[in-house]
């Protein structure tokens, strides 16, 4: 079975009719929160992987000098694009096709305020390499704001089985498209609502309230997560012992952490 890749923009491409005033306003709040700013004027802000697009409009919105959004994706492209035009094409934003891997392509796009990378280093394939690329980018005084998966520790301080369990069903669901539509998916979603009522949550006010996480979609979260791939997973110890090494004028500015196999948010600030 040949391991394929997972079109996220296809994914985005779905969820850009949801994308009203509300959910803008939502990812505004997520940034300027985690932040600590209260926006972002005069600041560059580049979103590496930029997916749909909505937190490069949300940056546009908060009044950055200038955002820059690539993806290597091009249905994410178009998609960043389409909410360009919605907002009237402004000249400090531009939207490109390319990788955080390629060192050529970044050396073109100059340091930023603030580097933001939202869930994407991980799905690189090369997630040291890209954490690596995408720091370079933040000025001295910027930020540099990520989220990584975390990597769930079994009782020997291995990576848990669960690990090896999702990275075959993630194969599967990439390889399949029978498999992934009427199978994995129903399955997936019917375990995130048992999950939900196992811990004494209403799934459908859940559901419902979504996308008061960040603005986003339960169901174009969900996809991501069945169809992400490739797909790496670290510590935080890890990821700061790397930033530590690599970057020895970062400093940690916020920390949100999970204790399951969800994303941990790291927010540095560099000397």
């Amino acid at each position: 079975m040949q391991d394929k890749t997972f079109s996220f923009g296809r994914n985005w491409q779905r969820f850009l009719t949801a994308i009203d005033e509300e959910r803008i306003r939502t990812a505004e709040a997520s940034l300027t929160e985690f932040l600590g700013l209260d926006d972002l004027h005069g600041k560059s802000f580049v979103d590496i992987g930029c997916g749909s697009g909505l937190f490069s409009l949300a940056a546009v919105r908060l009044g950055a000098a200038r955002v820059v959004s690539f993806d290597i994706d091009p249905f994410s492209v178009e998609c960043c694009t389409h909410l360009r035009n919605r907002e009237g094409d402004p000249q400090h934003w531009d939207v490109h096709q390319g990788s955080v891997l390629d060192e050529d392509f970044l050396s073109r796009l100059g340091r930023f305020d603030i580097t933001y990378s939202w869930g994407v280093l991980h799905h690189t394939g090369r997630m040291w390499d890209a954490v690596r690329n995408s720091a370079e980018l933040v000025v001295p005084g910027g930020y540099y704001y990520i989220a990584v998966y975390n990597k769930i520790l079994s009782r020997n301080g291995e990576a848990s089985w669960i690990h090896d369990f999702w990275i075959r069903v993630k194969k599967i669901y990439n390889s399949s498209p029978t498999i992934a539509a009427y199978v994995l998916e129903p399955l997936a979603m019917s375990a995130y609502v048992s999950m939900l009522i196992a811990k004494l949550e209403n799934p459908v006010t859940h559901i419902r309230n979504y996308k008061s996480h960040r603005g986003m979609s339960w169901k174009t979260d969900a996809t991501d997560w069945l169809g992400g791939y490739p797909y790496e997973f670290a510590t935080v110890e890890e990821v700061f012992t790397f930033v530590r090494s690599e970057f020895p004028d970062f400093t940690l500015a916020n920390l949100k952490v999970t204790s399951g196999r969800g994303l941990n948010w790291y927010l540095f600030r560099r000397a």
